[in-house]
């Protein structure tokens, strides 16, 4: 039993971290009464954190790989229940905002280091197994989010949804000296500020460009400027990595297709599998009137399903294809999005969305574990930060872009059948409910014409909802076909390590001496999970 405290020390910190991207969809109405503020407003109580996370996951990885990535998970951990306190004890929106960007700074030191010290702690099938678990947690904690956060939420306050963070930080940083090796040997350098602060602002600006999208549609000048600022930038950090020794990021891993093919199923299966569920907690509580607790309970399906997926069969799948077992995971996603598109209708409720969750949880399990391992066995084992960093930067990514996209969607499809029901000022009622301002608009509303309104409002909710799972299901369809394509053995796939730049290294950064012969892989074949 002992073997496997460094996995639960891991999954803890996964499960804490993954679960506050959603654990507050279901509490946003409670926050906008108890703050006084707007539901826009407090929509950036979701989009700091991912936005914090997916953007400087990448940074914390690279930083984890000169510091030592024990040292750095643990920064993390005290990190993050700190910023827990402030959000729980925060007295208005901007101070809850910005405790929420940097628990997205912790939460990105622990996700940058999770690879690196299952990888050190385990080898052989017990390695398959920690990352079948490890996959269960990840792929289970966004779904299982909206559950805690609806009971937590009804049974004392939304301010407890932050504050569990407390207990369970404290159990992870007393498990970590205790359980956790040395990860890996330091690599000697200086950290690449200029690398870090070009991709975090390209990211933000990104980021941000889709949420103005959102809000004032993609005909607005400013939106197109952010996204060209962005691309400079990218473009900017693109020139920086290339001139840099100790870059943050290896330009040469976009030269293997399995490493490419990772980083797009990083994005592509978290924007496909889990901003959905973003827009149907919107629908169900605001537009028919669910409780957060039940809300919170329709995505169940998917999360209990991931979790069952990922234990069983991560032990079996070790050793497998990785092109077809992501593949397949995805295109799971994506048939599972489209089968709860088709089940919506006008008059639908919960249980329409149950057996497309469930399918999609079929694919979060299959997708999730292999992720992990593959990309670390692409790199040098002092890279491995590196690695995670990237990756878990695409995830989050896919969330954060994942939500301003789909937000647009909800409400153009809104809109257009408002339009269809004779709904004076379409546009900002669909805005109104897309952002989860339902009852307020039927309170507001003339009682003569309210009951129109309020069927023009179902009616407009789940065409929004469906058209979110349509647009997340063509993805998800896409992506799984890309990948298998991209990462389909019989061809170059890795870089040569010849061509990899020296790494010099000295002392580990948790006091461990450094050794030269370490394997040029820390994985071994690319082919096995």
């Amino acid at each position: 039993m002992r073997k496997w405290l460094p996995l639960l020390t891991v999954c803890l910190g996964t499960f804490m971290l993954l679960i506050d991207v959603t654990i507050v969809i279901v509490a946003l109405p409670d926050m906008v009464d108890d703050l006084d503020a707007s539901f826009r407003a407090l929509q950036w109580v979701i989009d700091a954190y991912a936005l914090a996370l997916g953007a400087l996951v990448l940074g914390a990885g690279s930083i984890a790989d000169r510091v030592g990535h024990r040292r750095a998970y643990v920064v993390g951990l005290l990190l993050f229940a700190v910023s827990s306190l402030a959000c729980g004890l925060a007295p208005n929106p901007g101070v809850l905002v910005a405790a929420r960007a940097v628990q997205g700074l912790g939460a990105a030191a622990m996700f940058a280091t999770t690879f690196a010290l299952l990888n050190s702690a385990y080898t052989g099938r017990d390695r398959g197994s920690a990352y079948g678990i490890w996959g269960a947690v990840a792929g289970a904690s966004a779904a299982v989010g909206p559950v805690v956060g609806g009971l937590l939420t009804e049974g004392a306050s939304w301010r407890w949804i932050f504050l569990v963070n407390l207990p369970v930080s404290v159990v992870a940083i007393l498990l970590c000296g205790r359980t956790l090796p040395v990860a890996h040997a330091a690599v000697r350098g200086r950290i690449d500020v200029a690398g870090m602060a070009s991709f975090t602002a390209a990211a933000a600006c990104a980021t941000y460009a889709l949420i103005r999208a959102n809000e004032t549609g993609w005909s607005a000048a400013g939106v197109w400027w952010l996204l060209a600022v962005a691309a400079l930038l990218l473009a900017g950090f693109v020139v920086i990595e290339a001139r840099t020794r100790y870059a943050m990021f290896d330009l040469a891993l976009l030269r293997d297709r399995s490493f490419v093919a990772v980083l797009l199923a990083g994005l592509l299966l978290t924007f496909a599998a889990f901003t959905t569920l973003t827009y149907t907690s919107i629908w169900l509580q605001s537009v028919l009137g669910m409780g957060p607790l039940a809300a919170g309970l329709t995505g169940l399906p998917l999360s209990v399903t991931a979790f069952g997926v990922s234990a069983v069969l991560g032990r079996v799948l070790h050793g497998r294809r990785p092109d077809l077992v992501i593949g397949a995971g995805l295109l799971c996603v994506g048939l599972g999005s489209l089968l709860a598109a088709a089940l919506l209708h006008g008059s639908a409720s919960w249980p329409a969305l149950v057996p497309g969750l469930a399918l999609i949880g079929v694919g979060v399990g299959l997708a999730t574990p292999i992720l992990g391992s593959v990309s670390m066995s692409l790199v040098p084992v002092e890279r491995g930060g590196m690695a995670a960093g990237a990756v878990n930067t695409a995830r989050q990514l896919g969330f954060a872009f994942g939500i301003a996209a789909l937000g647009s969607v909800f409400t153009a499809q809104a809109q257009r059948t408002l339009a269809g029901r004779d709904i004076p000022d379409p546009a900002d009622v669909a805005h109104a409910i897309a952002g989860g301002q339902t009852p307020g608009l039927l309170r507001a509303a003339p009682a003569a014409g309210r009951q129109l309104l309020d069927s023009a409002a179902q009616a407009a909710g789940v065409a929004g909802v469906r058209a979110t799972f349509v647009v997340a299901g063509a993805v998800g369809v896409l992506a799984g076909v890309l990948v298998a394509v991209l990462m389909r053995p019989g061809g170059p796939h890795t870089v040569p390590s010849a061509e990899r730049p020296a790494v010099p290294r000295e002392r580990d950064g948790d006091g461990a001496p450094a050794t030269r012969d370490a394997p040029a892989r820390s994985g071994g074949d690319r082919r096995t999970t």
